[in-house]
């Protein structure tokens, strides 16, 4: 068939594509694949290992992606420049559900796969991803004892101090919000913020304000926003309990911990407490 066409048109734009690189390719050299392609090792022989791998090393890249965009977010909350801001929170709401999508490879582990190759990474847990911790930080759920885990490697360790002392991104909502005329109480915009952050009533007042006003405000839509984030966080962690519970039950962590009941425990945690609490109040 004759699409018009001629053959040495078709052969210079074909030997366009295919003229050998100087070096890597112009891909490589912007993504990296080489580097990420050859970072799987696995330990063992177990035909699950490499799945396990995988997943595990996405999972990292999609938090770098979420502290991103979280930081972002709360330096333009700090510029009361809110539409910079909830384009933030946007794209980390696709990456938080992206995110969530990687437990698929792993959620039909069965008891006998999962041991195939669990004792190759001995004391590794997930709970020592340095970059989660960053994540958690961000939400308000300050640690010490997390931070001082990281203590042994001074790049890590001091990244994550100065996330640790900074302000999350709800504290930068909440100082927003003040900044925009709502009664948020002094005692939680000078709030220590190496502290966990805990729900205040002074608080689920501002968002019942927010809630019982005009449903088309920007200041309902930013709290939808983060109670979609919130709400993707938690299924995250409900996710992860379901898959420990389907592969190893209640066995003792690979770090020591009490494994499923520590998980649980922590599945349990409020994400923005108070945007849950003002809706029984609405």
């Amino acid at each position: 068939m004759n699409d018009g066409t001629s053959a040495p048109a078709r052969q210079t734009a074909d030997d366009s594509l295919t003229r050998p690189f100087d070096g890597a390719s112009p891909y490589d050299a912007y993504v990296h694949a080489s580097v990420l392609n050859h970072l799987q090792q696995p330990l063992t022989e177990a035909p699950e290992e490499m799945g396990f791998v995988v997943t595990t090393q996405v999972m990292e890249l999609w938090f770098t992606l979420i502290v991103h965009e979280w930081r972002a977010a709360g330096t333009a909350f700090a510029k009361d420049d809110l539409n910079a801001a909830t384009d933030a929170l946007t794209r980390s709401r696709r990456a938080l559900t992206a995110l969530n999508a990687t437990w698929a490879p792993l959620a039909a582990l069965t008891p006998a796969q999962f041991n195939g190759f669990r004792a190759a990474f001995g004391n590794a847990s997930g709970f020592q991803s340095a970059m989660y911790r960053h994540l958690e930080f961000l939400l308000g759920d300050k640690s010490e004892a997390m931070l001082r885990l990281h203590g042994g490697d001074p790049a890590v360790h001091e990244a994550l101090s100065e996330t640790y002392r900074q302000p999350s991104v709800y504290d930068e909502v909440l100082g927003y919000l003040h900044r925009q005329g709502l009664p948020v109480p002094e005692r939680v915009r000078g709030r220590d913020m190496t502290a966990p952050y805990t729900a205040d009533p002074g608080v689920v007042e501002v968002w019942r304000r927010i809630y019982t006003g005009p449903q088309h405000h920007p200041l309902l839509t930013l709290g939808e926003l983060l109670t979609d984030i919130a709400e993707l966080v938690l299924r995250w962690r409900f996710d992860h309990v379901m898959v420990v519970r389907r592969a190893m039950g209640a066995k003792t962590g690979s770090a020591g911990s009490t494994g499923l009941a520590w998980l649980e425990q922590r599945a349990g945690k409020p994400v923005f407490p108070e945007l849950w609490e003002v809706r029984g109040g609405v």
